[in-house]
């Protein structure tokens, strides 16, 4: 019985991880293909490979997730408390992704987990998810729009005197580096997330005794949401390209690079999971507060910002709703 829950987790998990990649797409792609940098297929196609080899690339955000949020359960409720974590992660992703919302895949994963275990009377590490977590999520969006702002003064600064057709070809063509960029660093940070969480399974299940992450579960993860990326996320992908502020190449590579920026550091000196999504989004809004303020569009960014507010404690909510069903059974 143990080993089928311990199956139903995997495939749980698998399964967020494809919402994950279908729902956080639009964050590596939409600026490449609002500004026609990329095609659509092109740019998926792309941003589904660059977050295969960034879900390669490392494990310390998995070891963060897997041992910094909740203690580890007791083997006989574990399992239904990391299931009931990610059902509710996954009902909220498929929630925000059918509105358009850009929401964030970690703070569902984390809050689900947080909700779950509190249901289940599970020891919460509040330390953990203050520093390792809670800090850095809310930092980053913050890093993001500042870089954002400042990188994109850099470069109209550097074409000042440039000719307009030529900066805008060019920058056309360095957004497939920074598109790749990001992408890699999507895969970095949300893959891993989901690796966290099979660790946490195998351990609760006694199957392993440390937090290492065994490789066939970073090629499961890894190949999960790739798949999910190349899916698409279009309705998301609307609203960061389109909705928020019109993209021109130079603010599509400067968004970019400076959320590739912040997560590379989050993941590499931190080992932290922050939010790809809030990271993608507060860059774009710093790039565009360069042209002025009334550019952007503060009302959808204040509606996103609401989706931010609400993703940790409504996921929280469902997962400790799906520990209660469960624990019926």
């Amino acid at each position: 019985m143990e080993l089928v829950g311990l199956v139903l987790i995997i495939v749980l998990v698998t399964a967020f991880d494809f919402t994950n990649g279908f729902h956080d797409a639009a964050n590596a792609v939409a600026s490449a293909v609002s500004t026609r940098a990329l095609s659509l297929r092109g740019a998926l196609a792309l941003a589904a490979v660059m977050n295969l080899v960034g879900a390669l690339a490392g494990t310390g955000v998995a070891i963060t997730v897997a041992k910094g949020v909740i203690a580890t359960p007791h083997t006989t409720g574990g399992l239904m408390v990391v299931g009931a974590a990610l059902i509710g992660a996954i009902v909220w992703n498929i929630t925000t992704w059918y509105f358009g919302l850009p929401s964030s895949s970690s703070h569902a994963l984390i809050g689900g987990l947080v909700g779950a275990a509190l249901a289940s009377a599970t020891q919460v590490q509040w330390t953990g998810v203050v520093t390792k977590v809670a800090i850095p999520m809310v930092l980053s969006p913050l890093v993001g729009l500042a870089l954002g702002y400042l990188v994109m003064i850099c470069l109209m600064w550097a074409f000042r005197r440039a000719n307009a057709h030529k900066a805008g070809r060019l920058l056309r063509r360095a957004q497939i580096v920074s598109a790749s960029s990001l992408a890699l660093g999507h895969g970095l940070q949300d893959a891993q997330k989901s690796m966290g969480v099979i660790v946490l399974a195998l351990v609760v299940t006694g199957r392993q005794d440390d937090y290492t992450v065994p490789f066939w579960v970073i090629v499961l993860c890894a190949t999960a949401l790739a798949a999910g990326t190349w899916s698409g996320g279009l309705r998301i992908m609307r609203t960061l390209g389109r909705r928020i502020f019109h993209l021109t190449p130079a603010h599509g590579f400067a968004a970019e690079i400076s959320a590739s920026s912040v997560l590379y550091l989050t993941a590499f000196v931190f080992a932290a999971p922050v939010s790809t999504t809030h990271v993608v989004t507060s860059a774009v809004m710093g790039v565009g507060a360069t042209r002025r303020r009334s550019a952007v569009r503060w009302s959808v960014a204040g509606d996103i910002a609401i989706g931010w507010v609400l993703t940790a404690p409504a996921a929280a909510t469902l997962a400790a709703l799906a520990y209660g069903v469960i624990s019926l059974f």
